[in-house]
């Protein structure tokens, strides 16, 4: 055999590896799934309307800063209404204490003018609260994924006004059928494939349903068994470079076989 033909052969051979292993990812097209993400809802403890938006679907927050205003009329009016309580509540007390001094005054009545003032105290520092929370201040660093209640809007108590997508957030969901469960361990590394993604994209299995997601009868077939699918989910090594929604396969990664011991 001259060199050429040696090369010509070592060609058609790689050629041949490369056609079948080809092939076989075509007839493997990996568990179907999506991505997606658990969102972070930012929202009022009380209704109102919306004042001031300060930040755009997209956009980039840290912890700590300052999302949305509603407006705190009703609020305002309550912490003044208190803070007068308040204020009348300290006189008592004072003229109280002051009459315990000299005598003149009964130990009931000083205990009744430090309840009255202790409790007057509350009502301020809960009026203080409710107006703070009039502002809503990002929780968590992450991308600003949706906005419900824009400026002008009437927001209900304890609806969202905004949702926050953090990164580490983001995970990959698929099923797999009852038969392939031994395949796969909490904390096992999965390929994940997509339309114009990187080929270099990993996640890593953090959940596996211990029920079928779909129920079927008490009673079945064991044609009707190997249809039960269970649902995996797994955290995505590169979260941004996935998007919510998108639709993905996921292929076992294979494991490293381990050496029996001597």
């Amino acid at each position: 055999m001259t060199l050429s033909q040696a090369i010509w052969r070592s060609l058609a051979a790689l050629a041949l590896t490369a056609l079948l292993a080809g092939c076989n990812e075509a007839r493997n097209p990996g568990y179907q799934g999506w991505v997606e993400a658990d969102m972070i809802f930012v929202s009022p403890d009380e209704s109102g309307r919306v004042t001031t938006l300060n930040v755009r679907e997209g956009d980039q927050v840290k912890a700590g800063d300052r999302l949305y205003s509603v407006d705190d009329d009703l609020q305002q009016a309550n912490l003044n209404q208190n803070k007068a309580t308040l204020a009348n509540a300290q006189q008592s007390y004072d003229r109280a204490a002051s009459l315990s001094k000299t005598g003149s005054g009964t130990q009931a009545a000083l205990d009744a003018a430090v309840s009255a003032l202790r409790v007057a105290q509350a009502q301020v520092a809960t009026s203080e609260t409710r107006l703070t929370r009039r502002i809503g201040y990002a929780p968590i660093a992450g991308a600003v994924q949706q906005i419900y209640f824009r400026e002008g809007e009437t927001v209900p108590a304890q609806r969202p006004v905004l949702s926050i997508m953090p990164p580490g957030n983001m995970k990959v969901r698929f099923y797999i059928p009852e038969a392939d469960l031994p395949k796969l361990a909490i904390g096992d590394e999965v390929r994940v494939s997509c339309d114009n993604c990187s080929p270099d994209l990993t996640a890593r299995i953090y959940f596996i349903a211990t029920s079928a997601e779909y129920t079927p009868p008490v009673i079945y077939s064991l044609d009707e068994r190997s249809k039960l699918v269970y649902l995996v989910q797994a955290r995505p090594s590169h979260p941004d470079a996935l998007r919510v929604g998108q639709p993905i396969s996921v292929f076992l990664t294979p494991k490293t076989p381990v050496a029996d011991k001597q």
